[in-house]
């Protein structure tokens, strides 16, 4: 019997989006309520970000995930929780020196990255395995995340009881969690997403896929997601190589060209990708004995 997909639903990240879209969630009272959206269309799994309710930009503040958590796990939907830990990397060199970081840059030591992880102890996390040069409209910045801090983090992971998510944007990032694996960084069976066609990074194909599939240990479970019009293409090609998979607006803000979409919209269609391709999508439940995660209240 071939194992179930788990379904991710990232629902709304912290990049620029666009402003026309009717339904974009901001408040921790939205994103809470298109993370339930999305646990009811059929998503295994939401990961979560949020948003400074000024400038709608990504925010680390820990007191808007408390807020975002507490309400998921109050409207007794059961869903996987995965919270971002993706702050505190953002390095904005100056053009002039760019030995210089511009004041939009946002570097932190490992320990204040992961305050927002200590206070809700979601089931998984992300942790972003990569430095790399990323542009997110006219703002140029480096990733930038050091085998040192990455270290430390996923030790923390391990104290905490958190299950980190390798966020891999290409090859070499998929060592680099061998090696986490390897030096016992990492707990129980390792979980990496391919996150593919971010501009710089491992492109969105079949091809991109099975090398980098190539690359994981014997047994590990692994994902992949395309970003914009590559999404749903990269659920049906992850699903079919035996992978996981993810949609939700962090990634792509729509059905079709100029059709906005919703969460629990782009959750539906993947899932008839899914299941039109003969798989069947994991209940939660389904999901954590799959992950050997431990569900928290």
């Amino acid at each position: 019997m071939m194992k179930k997909v788990v379904l991710t639903c990232a629902v709304s990240g912290n990049a620029p989006f666009n402003p026309k879209h009717p339904d974009f969630p901001i408040s921790p009272a939205d994103i809470a309520r298109n993370c339930v959206e999305a646990a009811r269309a059929g998503a295994s799994v939401v990961h979560i970000h949020v948003r400074d309710q000024v400038t709608k930009l990504g925010s680390r503040d820990p007191q808007l995930f408390r807020e975002v958590v507490d309400r998921i796990r109050a409207s007794g939907v059961d869903i996987v929780i995965n919270l971002t830990c993706g702050h505190g990397a953002f390095f904005l060199p100056d053009p002039e020196d760019e030995s210089r970081g511009l004041p939009g840059s946002d570097m932190l030591p490992a320990a204040q990255r992961m305050v927002h992880l200590a206070d809700c102890l979601p089931e998984i996390a992300s942790l972003d395995i990569t430095t790399c040069n990323q542009e997110e409209g006219p703002v140029e910045f480096v990733y930038l995340n050091t085998t040192r801090t990455l270290r430390q983090m996923a030790k923390a992971f391990q104290q905490l009881g958190v299950k980190p998510e390798l966020e891999v944007f290409s090859a070499g990032d998929i060592l680099f969690g061998n090696q986490l694996v390897q030096e016992g960084l990492i707990s129980g069976v390792p979980l990496y997403q391919m996150v593919l066609g971010v501009k710089w990074a491992a492109p969105a194909s079949a091809e991109t896929i099975l090398y980098q599939k190539g690359l994981l240990p014997v047994g590990a479970h692994w994902a992949a997601f395309g970003i914009g019009r590559n999404q749903m293409p990269m659920v049906a090609q992850a699903a079919l190589l035996g992978g996981n998979v993810r949609v939700g607006l962090e990634d792509n803000l729509y059905l079709s060209r100029g059709v906005f979409a919703t969460n629990a919209q782009l959750v539906e269609r993947a899932a008839n990708i899914i299941e039109n391709i003969g798989l069947s999508v994991a209940t939660p439940a389904e999901a954590r004995e799959q992950l050997g995660l431990t569900r928290r209240n």
